[in-house]
């Protein structure tokens, strides 16, 4: 194991990305989703795929259990959806909302540095814990299909444990579905995107006028979609309701550099829409580390979240 301590792995990875970063040149791209037709080699990916990542070492201890399963969208070949149900310990359905974690135009189930895998685990393990749901698209990079995956999920959720109120979470892609059901299904009560694109996420109009929170991460030297993309749907938004948007500055698509802050944001924030109060314990719990920074990446490409467009630059 190396003797150099883990802060001075992270500066000195961060450096090199910056330097490297620094002779490439800024995107204005603002949307990753694919148009081509789905061909006969286009399946949904298997829950199998996905072995070993349920957990974290570090999360054993916590008092939450997770249930993998698939999800079912539709009947047919390609009508599931690999998925992770993190519910809190002797869960009796007494929570009535819920958060829905949505990756990018590759599918995964880890999402940007690894940071669904951490938070799952920390809201279900507060004292009010939440159940949070890490899912996989049957085809992703393609909304008309995560549309309805999303729908099948909230639907899952509502049949199997009652519950009514669904704060959605996206990175990059996954704005597209977030704000898309966000902004046709009233059970939607919270929207969050990490360096979401701007194609098809006109939803976020009606998310607006029904006045539902929004936070928007960025990073200001994303190269995969630029941060401008969330200044367009901060303004898109509009004035009327509960709107944030973060930038964090020169970080990358993933938040590599400031993925621990982001996540306590997200957890802040999913538990403020869910009535949860953060207390000592609850911020103790959100604060500790769950995956260490020299294996965010790694899981991100064993859960599948870099197999697409989506990249860490």
């Amino acid at each position: 194991m190396s003797r150099v301590p883990l802060f001075a792995r992270q500066l000195l990875f961060n450096l090199r990305n910056n330097i490297a970063n620094m002779s490439k040149p800024m995107t204005n791209n603002a949307s990753l989703s694919v148009t081509t037709q789905i061909s006969q080699k286009d399946h949904p990916a298997k829950l199998s795929q996905y072995s070993g990542l349920e957990h974290t070492i570090a999360a054993v201890k916590f008092p939450s259990i997770v249930k993998p399963f698939n999800l079912k969208v539709q009947d047919g070949i390609d009508g599931t959806v690999p998925a992770f149900l993190h519910l809190p310990e002797n869960y009796q359905n007494q929570q009535s909302t819920a958060a829905i974690l949505l990756s990018g135009a590759g599918g995964g189930v880890v999402g940007p540095s690894s940071i669904y895998l951490s938070m799952a685990h920390k809201l279900a393990s507060l004292q009010q814990g939440l159940p949070v749901l890490r899912m996989d698209y049957r085809f992703p990079a393609r909304n008309k299909y995560c549309v309805p995956d999303v729908l099948a999920a909230m639907n899952y959720l509502q049949t199997e444990h009652n519950i009514s109120r669904f704060v959605l979470v996206g990175w990059s892609f996954g704005g597209a579905p977030v704000f898309t059901v966000g902004g046709q299904d009233s059970r939607v009560v919270g929207c969050a995107t990490v360096a979401s694109q701007t194609a098809e996420t006109e939803g976020i109009r009606a998310v607006g006028r029904r006045g539902v929170p929004v936070l928007l991460l960025h990073g200001t030297g994303d190269r995969t979609l630029s941060h401008q993309c969330s200044e367009r749907l901060y303004s898109m938004y509009g004035s009327k309701g509960d709107r944030k948007v973060h930038y964090f500055e020169g970080d990358d698509h993933a938040l590599t550099m400031n993925s621990a802050n982001a996540e306590r944001m997200m957890c802040e924030f999913i538990a403020s829409i869910a009535g949860v109060k953060m207390g000592n314990a609850e911020k103790e719990i959100v604060g500790k580390t769950l995956v260490d920074d020299s294996d965010k990446i790694e899981k991100m490409r064993s859960g599948g979240d870099l197999r697409g467009l989506e990249s860490v630059e």
